[in-house]
């Protein structure tokens, strides 16, 4: 029994799964201009859009508008589809949903690319794809560079720059079970604090008021006693002590 997952008003426990055949009729349906095989092909296939939705989950994005934009992805991939190539249609289906997931998400984060880095990684991606054919090899950053006549660290800004970020709790490998996570994958340099421990930290002090930080501040990074602290934020050196131990105790978790 399938359990029910509500999204964008979609029941997914009454979606149906259209065989390959089926999915091949009503394509060449949809070259003669029927709209009821369009609308059934989409319905088909809003399970495999679910799925792909699935790999961006812990991202803290709005789950119904990643399905909305993976359907659209669906869509043109029903009204770009060649039906006289022998390929599946998911694998046709499958990089258009995702690529116009990820062009959502790209044009929708915080962390804005300009147009003169986007179109050098662009022309990055070009000059690689030449160098393959050339080469018959994965060609290297300074190869890359070379063939556009840029600096290296142009070429390597521009290509980090368009890179998804990655959540910490994307799984990278499964076995029976055993899930190894990104974060399992990143080590801090031997003889370092941990780099997870400086997040927690840097997570925990934000969400501390303003004078808890001051406090905190004067305390412990101008090393001023907690007398000293009361006269200078106009508070008690019993008020002190009470917001710093609630502050450290908040910091600990």
């Amino acid at each position: 029994m399938t359990a029910k997952v509500e999204i964008s008003g979609v029941d997914s426990s009454k979606l149906i799964v259209l065989k390959e055949a089926d999915k091949m009729r009503l394509l060449k349906e949809v070259r003669g201009g029927n709209k009821a095989a369009r609308d059934e092909l989409i319905n088909g296939n809003l399970r495999l859009v679910l799925s792909i939705c699935g790999r961006f989950a812990g991202r803290g994005e709005n789950p119904d508008d990643l399905f909305q934009v993976g359907c659209i992805g669906l869509m043109k991939a029903i009204d770009n589809f060649d039906v006289n190539q022998n390929v599946r249609f998911s694998t046709y289906a499958v990089p258009m949903i995702l690529g116009e997931i990820r062009r959502y998400l790209r044009d929708n984060n915080p962390v804005r690319v300009s147009r003169s880095i986007r179109d050098t990684a662009y022309h990055a991606m070009q000059a690689k794809e030449r160098l393959i054919n050339k080469l018959q090899r994965e060609p290297n950053i300074e190869e890359i560079a070379q063939e556009m006549g840029l600096r290296r660290e142009e070429v390597l800004l521009a290509l980090e720059a368009i890179v998804d970020p990655v959540s910490l709790q994307e799984p990278v490998y499964s076995d029976g079970g055993d899930t190894i996570f990104v974060m399992d994958q990143v080590r801090a340099p031997e003889g370092e604090d941990s780099w997870l421990d400086e997040i927690v930290l840097r997570e925990s002090i934000g969400k501390l008021s303003q004078r808890e930080k001051s406090i905190l501040y004067l305390r412990f990074m101008q090393g001023k006693t907690q007398m000293e602290v009361a006269q200078e934020i106009g508070i008690s050196q019993a008020q002190v002590s009470r917001l710093e131990k609630g502050a450290m105790k908040n910091i600990r978790g």
